[in-house]
């Protein structure tokens, strides 16, 4: 059985590095960057780089140790930048229990704080072993990302809705940078191209079962446990995993019906996640998450079994759990 305790994770350690790295000489900078550190949240990004750095046989007492240090803060950089812009762009009221920081700072400050993030990350992966081909991967992760955003309100305005479209949108929103987290240490130690390749894979996977479980509780799940209304993808036109599938069915007009004006009508979340429950289509999201997640964890199969590998295999498999 593994335990956490032979394996490094992020930890206190991981937080001092984030904050210093995130100091500034303006207040509000500092602040935005503050918060960033003290709301925590789970670290999950920067934890799969922990762990893949480890799989490949970096130890914490190894003198290369720092830059999986920093290639972790780098990670949760990316994401913090995206989720400053993310908030802005979805008119969000909170981020993790607090008010989001465009609603306490303004638009100015949030956006060019998320912009001091990617310049910083930018300035640590210059100073990293493999610093090149890092720089290349993040930006291109950085450019998928944006693309997934613009994209998924494209396909709502354009009412393109396809399953292309729907796993370019969720890559772009999640998978993107679990796949680079998870490969990211594979650049910075030169492994070889199948332990890159299986990195990437199981980091790709991973984040689309993952995503996958979010837009299924969106529809399926219980307000009291997912802490917001149900329904809001069909409020904002869009066209989910359960929905596509719908859409497919013999359902298909009346639930393009609801996308399309937005379940503007009184019922029409209801009417629809009735239909998801009667056609199976909830049972049939779960299989594809459950399929995902199989796969993330037979990419890591080119690996011989360690603690770092049963605990990667572990993230997925809590997808396979959560879609039950």
């Amino acid at each position: 059985m593994t335990t956490w305790a032979a394996l490094s994770v992020p930890d206190a350690a991981f937080e001092t590095r984030l904050r210093s790295v995130l100091r500034s000489r303006v207040e509000f900078i500092e602040l935005i960057g503050e918060d960033l550190v003290a709301a925590g949240g789970k670290r999950t990004r920067p934890l799969i780089t922990y762990l893949s750095a480890q799989l490949l046989g970096a130890a914490a007492d190894d003198a290369a140790w720092a830059h999986v240090v920093d290639l972790g803060v780098c990670v949760e950089l990316l994401h913090s930048a995206s989720l400053l812009h993310d908030d802005l762009i979805d008119d969000a009221d909170t981020r993790r229990g607090h008010e989001a920081a465009f609603r306490r700072f303004g638009n100015v400050v949030s956006v060019m704080s998320g912009d001091f993030m990617l310049s910083r990350l930018l300035i640590l992966l210059a100073g990293m072993p493999g610093g090149p081909a890092l720089t290349r991967a993040f930006g291109e992760t950085a450019s998928v990302i944006c693309e997934g955003e613009v994209l998924q309100f494209q396909v709502a305005a354009y009412q393109e809705y396809a399953m292309e479209h729907y796993l370019d949108v969720i890559h772009g929103k999640t998978a993107a940078l679990t796949e680079l987290a998870a490969r990211s240490p594979a650049l910075l130690f030169g492994a070889t191209p199948e332990q890159q390749a299986a990195l990437a894979t199981f980091g790709r996977e991973y984040g689309l079962a993952f995503q996958m479980q979010d837009d299924l509780l969106d529809l399926a799940g219980d307000e009291a446990v997912i802490g917001k209304p149900v329904g809001g993808d069909l409020r904002e036109g869009k066209a989910t995993l359960p929905l596509l599938y719908l859409l497919d069915g013999p359902h298909g007009a009346v639930v393009r019906a609801v996308l399309e004006r937005r379940a503007a009508q009184p019922g029409d979340v209801m009417v629809v996640r009735d239909l998801a429950l009667t056609s199976g289509v909830f049972d049939r999201t779960r299989q594809e998450i459950r399929r995902r997640a199989a796969l993330a964890v037979q990419a890591l199969a080119v690996f011989p079994m360690s603690e770092a590998r049963a605990e990667l295999e572990r993230l997925a498999t809590r997808e396979i759990e959560r879609a039950r």
